[in-house]
């Protein structure tokens, strides 16, 4: 049976608990088309030793974007990504990276490309500290999904948010006041019938609750950046022009494909667009979100494309 045919399949756990019936599909169509060896790390110390004892079998990740990462930064740092190439089964909460790399939805056409598909050499975005980027980073770190303020090596939940909740948010205050209206309309017949002047001051209060209007504490909006901005040492921003973000993506071809929105007075500012091999940004401390985790701050931060540095198995 060639290597090829050989596989090691980690499973990660956060995938585990998100969606166990893709994850017990993927193992089906796997374990049925190659010789598979199953992992089921419980943290990311265990998740990077497995990736460690792979030998020579095809690395195959069942797991989300973070899984992913974390997968190609540990290859990164024992300089492992030259070897035979990494595939992923989506599952999880954020698969949106996977996508945009090509990586097919669901399953079993996931796994059937981990069978069947060939392997693409594709771009790395690599800082100095080591941190590596397969699709794009942003300043400020917008984007979708929480952020993910944790190193690639950590796990990572998510809890529902007040506005998650049945009943919680803003459209929940009109539901609110008309049920403290009608509140206030039973005391006051009540209050009539009993003639219990205790029942007025109820009544009264819950009026005042009942025409409050609801308070949403609203996200305060992110203003424009000083950023100086470097493509291959050509300056395309200073400190002295704000700028509404900056965006770099990994493309092809060794070079890096990096927009500029400049602030706009006025008149909306057309954004700059260059390729170049390495980006750097400085400024006053600032953070970013590269692919789904979020860093910083940080005062200056230079990201450096390695041509191919990683492979990925995709369908034809």
């Amino acid at each position: 049976m060639s290597a090829r045919d050989q596989l090691l399949v980690v499973i990660d756990p956060v995938a585990r608990r998100a969606d166990g019936e893709s994850v017990r599909i993927a193992r089906d169509v796997l374990g049925a088309g190659a010789a598979v060896r199953f992992c089921l790390p419980d943290g990311p110390e265990e998740f990077t030793k497995a990736l460690a004892r792979r030998g020579a079998r095809r690395l195959v990740v069942i797991g989300d974007d973070r899984a992913l990462l974390r997968a190609v930064q540990a290859l990164h740092r024992e300089r492992g990504l030259s070897g035979p190439a990494l595939a992923l089964v989506p599952v999880g909460p954020a698969q949106s990276l996977a996508r945009s790399l090509g990586v097919p939805a669901g399953a079993v056409a996931a796994a059937r490309a981990v069978l069947e598909g060939t392997e693409r050499r594709l771009d790395l975005l690599v800082d100095e500290s080591d941190g590596v980027v397969l699709g794009d980073l942003r300043i400020p770190p917008v984007g979708g999904g929480p952020p993910y303020r944790s190193a690639p090596g950590s796990a990572s939940g998510s809890v529902p948010g007040p506005s998650s909740r049945p009943g919680a948010g803003p459209s929940s205050g009109p539901a609110v006041a008309s049920a403290a209206s009608a509140r206030a309309a039973r005391l006051s017949r009540a209050s009539a019938a009993e003639g219990h002047p205790w029942l007025r001051s109820c009544q009264s209060f819950v009026r005042t609750l009942a025409t409050r209007p609801s308070r949403v504490a609203a996200a305060p909006a992110a203003g424009p950046s000083r950023l100086r901005v470097e493509a291959d040492g050509v300056t395309l921003v200073d400190l002295d022009q704000p700028v509404e973000g900056v965006r770099v993506t990994a493309g092809h071809g060794g070079l890096a494909q990096v927009e500029v929105r400049p602030a706009s007075v006025g008149a909306e500012a057309a954004p700059l667009r260059v390729r170049a091999r390495s980006v750097t940004v400085s400024g006053a401390d600032f953070r970013y979100r590269a692919d789904a985790v979020v860093a910083g701050p940080v005062r200056t931060r230079t990201w450096t494309v390695h041509p191919g540095a990683w492979g990925l198995t995709l369908p034809d």
